[in-house]
């Protein structure tokens, strides 16, 4: 039996019956309970009922004790610490812990608590002070805030302030750091974190620090005169590349002479021109493909050779997107999206055959690009699933681990940070047969993004019926045939969005299944006589695919192609009109790929292999994707199949 099987069937005996864990994980399912339970404890409120055997029972502990953080009995936060130590429990307390110490200033009690697991950088800073206030500034903490000092050129936490202090007071933070943490900052386009780590220098290394960081914020003619040395050189080429973001062609305009008079390599005049050439191009300028080829080919990158191919495209001059393809290097353009591409080019320039042998290569592969030119050769779809057979054991084994069901109870109790601290928990222990069981279980709970997070390992995205779950399958039928849309591409819509996770919300603060933004949703609802109680009402499955399906059918008869439809639900109509004012005889494909925004050219590829990933799953044939991608109303289907390896 392989090891950590066994020490996983082990732990499950001893824990539980096989009765037990079944009572555990139908206790998982009822979130409210512990919702209800954590919520009492965060408010302060008598606990609600809630079994004191009941898994996630320590996180209403710990929610109870977090609440009070501030005046906790030092004997209390260490008790809960020892008591759950080496769980996920105590790692997030002792988080807010550690902070409430700080706060108090009690720095013995701080390194007591104190975790080397514990990642956070102010926390890590607060260490390094509690170790110099304790008198333990020895010379491992020399080392230890040096490194810290170095660690990044972005801005670093308040709580490093003290120590750096320090170990400026104690020597410790010489002319040699303080150029080192320059020069980061200087990568990173950071002119603050420069000038903080220039003020320790001495006036006249200070003098020219502060020239530095001037030319920063505005190119000076000043910079001509700097020493000619390597810092000058990667100042200079840093400060112009970032001015080149806001103004491509004053940059341009400023290298020659900067170039010449601190004799700039290919280096650093390649990271100028690269950032010119970048936002011109990304906007499709008129001097976009003069600074492409401005740029040094040791300069380019897989994004900025991307970018060529667009550019070319874009102004329907497929032989230079052909020759933007060539110069690509060998492991990009073997992916099916660029050998598409280079076929479509080849085609458009006369070479056929070797067109043809291209769409070959690409239909091989299970994705838009794939799919298309399994169309175009009027072959099936390239499919190869991976159906895993788990014994009964290894599935009981796995479901019975402790942290793996309170994660489960967290989800389901909507406090999905928590979950996932546990879910990882869980994970480190797990082999890779385990791994994906626990995905497994985790979907029969209705957890479904961890397929999409946790299933990245070789041969992994074969595991289709993982990756592409199915949830409130006769709602998406339902909602599909009355706003005459294809079921497959509602499951697509959703699984891109939220991943089947109703109770999802995004920064910008769309809301459920189908990412609906609430002023959307109370528009659509109205039109369509739905009740409306507000944005909570999105969390609702049955009411957000409805609203969502049918304001994707309102794109769909807006642009009357689902291609610039599932644009216009990503990006909105403003950039979805510009990119049709600007091309709008393109075909599809080019079309979609000379989308200016990275996320919605992606989102738009991806939502049409999804579909067909849903037809695969729902009907075992597919509506062809370069007919749903025009929206053509054929009945044909397309059949997979598992492609013979290559040969030769």
């Amino acid at each position: 039996m392989h090891g950590k099987l066994a020490i996983l069937l082990a732990a499950a005996a001893l824990l539980s019956t096989p009765a037990a864990i079944a009572q555990q994980l139908r206790v998982v399912e009822d979130g409210a309970p512990l919702r209800a339970a954590i919520e009492a404890a965060e408010r302060g409120l008598p606990g609600s009922a809630l079994a004191p055997d009941h898994p996630a029972q320590r996180w209403v502990e710990m929610a109870r004790l977090r609440r009070n953080v501030d005046t906790l009995p030092a004997s209390e936060a260490q008790a809960f610490l020892t008591r759950y130590r080496g769980e996920a429990v105590a790692e997030v307390f002792r988080e807010a812990w550690l902070r409430a110490l700080i706060k108090r200033q009690d720095w013995a009690g701080y390194r007591a608590a104190w975790s080397p697991a514990v990642a956070s950088p102010a926390l890590r800073c607060a260490e390094l002070d509690a170790r110099r206030r304790t008198g333990a500034a020895d010379a491992k903490w020399t080392a230890d805030a040096q490194a810290a000092w170095r660690s990044s050129g972005k801005s670093l936490p308040n709580e490093c302030d003290p120590v750096f202090a320090a170990l400026a007071a104690s020597g410790g933070l010489g002319e040699t750091l303080r150029w080192e943490r320059i020069e980061l900052a200087a990568a990173e386009w950071e002119p603050d974190v420069m000038r903080a780590a220039a003020r320790g220098l001495p006036a006249d290394q200070q003098a020219l620090a502060n020239d530095y960081i001037a030319f920063f914020a505005a190119p000076h003619e000043r910079a001509l005169s700097w020493p000619k040395t390597a810092r000058s050189r990667l100042i200079a080429s840093h400060g112009l590349a970032r001015f080149a973001k806001s103004d491509p062609l004053g940059a341009e305009a400023r290298l020659p002479a900067i170039a010449s008079a601190l004799e700039f390599g290919e280096t650093e005049r390649g990271r100028v021109l690269y950032q010119a050439a970048l936002w011109t191009v990304a906007s499709y300028l008129p001097d976009s493909a003069r600074l492409l080829a401005l740029v040094p080919e040791s300069a380019y990158d897989e994004r900025l050779h991307e970018w060529r191919v667009r550019e070319a495209m874009a102004r329907s001059d497929w032989r230079a997107a052909l020759a933007a393809l060539e110069r690509m290097p060998p492991a990009q353009r073997g992916g099916a999206r660029w050998q598409w591409f280079e076929a479509r080019m080849r085609e458009l320039t006369g070479d056929s055959a070797g067109a043809r042998a291209l769409f070959a290569r690409a239909a091989r592969q299970p994705e838009f690009h794939g799919f298309l030119a399994a169309d175009r050769l009027g072959q099936p779809y390239a499919l190869c699933p991976w159906m895993p057979d788990w014994s009964e054991a290894q599935r009981t084994a796995v479901a019975a681990d402790p942290a793996l069901v309170r994660a489960l109870a967290l989800y389901r109790a909507d406090r999905s940070g928590w979950a996932i601290r546990e879910w990882r928990d869980a994970l480190s222990r797990f082999d890779d047969v385990q791994r994906r069981i626990a995905v497994e279980v985790a979907q029969q709970h209705g957890w479904f993004d961890r397929a999409v997070f946790d299933l990245k390992g070789p041969g992994e995205t074969r595991l289709y019926t993982l990756r592409f779950p199915i949830h409130h399958a006769d709602i998406i039928q339902r909602e599909a045939k009355k706003n005459g849309l294809d079921p497959a591409w509602v499951a697509a819509e959703i699984r891109a969005e939220s991943t089947f996770n109703p109770r999802a919300r995004s920064p910008a603060d769309a809301r459920g299944l189908m990412q609906v933004m609430p002023a959307t949703g109370a528009a659509v609802a109205r039109r369509l006589g739905l009740p409306w109680n507000g944005a909570g009402d999105l969390y609702d499955p049955a009411t957000n695919i409805a609203i969502g399906t049918a304001y994707l059918r309102e794109k769909e008869e807006m642009y009357a192609r689902p291609y610039v439809a599932i644009a216009a639900y990503n990006a909105g109509p403003t950039p979805t009109s510009r990119w049709l004012s600007q091309r709008p005889a393109m075909d599809p494909d080019l079309w979609i790929e000379t989308i200016s925004y990275r996320e919605t050219r992606e989102y738009v590829a991806r939502i049409l292999a999804f579909s067909v990933l849903y037809d695969w799953r729902m009907y075992g044939k597919a509506r062809p994707v370069s007919e749903r991608m025009r929206g053509g109303n054929g009945t044909a289907r397309k059949a997979f199949a598992c492609p013979a390896p290559a040969t030769g």
